[in-house]
């Protein structure tokens, strides 16, 4: 045996060993991507948990954010200001979801749903106030996606059923 031929023999066998490795390394990390992204999504899901036990949580508010879809501008101060607030976080969960989409983190099905929730509560007036008011506290790219269903002109439905005009502010 030469050296040329031990040589080749040391290639093939390098090869025999490193191809399983390499692929081993490819699942492990595609796997880690997928743990990572359930993550992202998970964090995500706890967020909007948290933002909607504003609801079961105070009846008060629960006024207030019914009182405040229909019309931002007919609110008074204090609740302008709690209104404001929740949807200021209701919006920036919605940028995160929206990136987390645009990144390839939330697939198209979970987007869907993120979206048809996004119209039904943009759809009112009083949210199309409040984004007139506070479209400069989000990124451009997002803004543009607002702007977008805005211009749909979706009806007002999610809440339709509801006796909207009942609805009476807490008193202080």
């Amino acid at each position: 045996m030469n050296w040329e031929m031990l040589a080749a023999i040391g290639q093939l066998a390098a090869v025999c060993i490193g191809i399983p490795s390499l692929i081993y390394l490819a699942v492990q990390i595609r796997e880690q991507t997928k743990e990572r992204r359930h993550a992202a999504v998970n964090a995500l899901t706890s967020q909007w948990g948290d933002l909607t036990r504003s609801f079961h949580d105070n009846a008060d508010f629960c006024a207030i954010y019914l009182r405040g879809v229909q019309s931002f501008n007919d609110l008074d101060a204090v609740s302008k200001l709690r209104f404001s607030s929740f949807l200021n976080r209701f919006f920036k969960n919605f940028q995160a979801m929206y990136f987390s989409h645009r990144d390839g983190v939330l697939n198209a099905s979970l987007w869907g749903e993120v979206e048809r929730t996004m119209s039904d509560v943009i759809a009112y007036p009083g949210t199309q106030q409040w984004w007139e008011t506070r479209r400069h506290w989000h990124t451009e790219e997002f803004g543009r996606v607002i702007d977008a269903i805005i211009a749909r002109g979706d009806e007002p439905k999610a809440y339709s059923t509801y006796n909207l005009n009942g609805v009476a502010l807490p008193k202080e």
